[in-house]
């Protein structure tokens, strides 16, 4: 009975659109960066160190209880190839969470091969930005919930916040709200928001940007660079609104441990799933 008035009450207050996601359970998700097959780890996506296996890693965290994970092979693009599928086919064969892919995406076909092989939802970043058709089409085809936009971000001196491509190589002249808006207008379902000036640092995640785009989507945005203690977990969903928070060092060098981090989260009254 008191399940039935609450999906009432629920359906009578709908969240706000514009980061209406606040009620459901924030997600936590490890990213495996893959460079020449093995999971690798950068600062300001820079000074690369390897970082492990990725078929161990991913089998670990499922089993800590990730939310989901997030494969990027960062050289696809730049080397121009396509995603590690065979790789893709070994993690998903091992794994029971939500798997997103992404790295040298350019097609239908693309993406066709990689949920074949076992991905949920894939990733586009470089290719959507010079083609922004893609992003409608790939929506049209597999739906929006299988389309996550990646966009990687820098702070310049003028306060504003910039679209950058290939693995954070290529500076635009976009503004990312301008990009992210677009996107999800074409059909992107989610926004996967990487700070390059907090990548690896692990001084926090880019609050200012995160609470910007997560006010102003009505769909969930996943903040990525920065994380460095569980604190900055709670901060980024408490004050910046982030529907999912992104790190990998800090889990791959066992800084903090999954389980871990979602038992302080709940203490913290962070709605999450134990």
């Amino acid at each position: 009975m008191q399940t039935e008035l609450q999906n009432n009450r629920d359906l009578l207050n709908p969240p706000p659109a514009g980061g209406g996601f606040r009620g459901l359970t924030k997600r936590i998700i490890p990213c495996l960066d893959i460079k020449d097959g093995r999971t690798v780890k950068g600062i300001n996506f820079e000074s690369i160190r390897d970082a492990g296996d990725p078929v161990e890693l991913a089998i670990l965290y499922s089993e800590q209880g990730a939310d989901e994970l997030v494969f990027l092979d960062i050289t696809a693009t730049v080397e121009k190839r396509k995603t590690l599928v065979e790789l893709v086919k070994r993690i998903a064969a091992n794994i029971n969470i939500p798997f997103t892919v992404g790295g040298g995406i350019s097609s239908v076909e693309d993406v066709s091969l990689l949920l074949q092989n076992g991905a949920d939802k894939i990733s586009v970043n470089t290719s959507a930005f010079k083609n922004p058709g893609l992003i409608q089409q790939l929506s049209n085809e597999f739906g929006s919930q299988c389309v996550v936009l990646a966009i990687d971000t820098k702070k310049e001196e003028d306060g504003e916040w910039y679209v950058y491509l290939n693995g954070g190589r290529t500076k635009t002249e976009t503004k990312t709200v301008d990009w992210a808006k677009q996107a999800v207008a074409l059909g992107a379902g989610e926004i996967l928001l990487t700070s390059m000036n907090n990548d690896g640092t692990k001084n926090g995640f880019a609050l200012d940007i995160t609470a910007t785009l997560s006010n102003l989507l009505p769909v969930p945005v996943i903040a990525s660079g920065g994380a460095g203690t569980m604190e900055h977990f709670k901060t980024v969903f408490e004050n910046a609104n982030a529907d999912a928070a992104l790190a990998a060092s800090i889990f791959h060098y066992k800084e903090i441990e999954i389980a871990d981090l979602k038992k302080y989260l709940h203490q913290q009254k962070i709605p999450i799933r134990l």
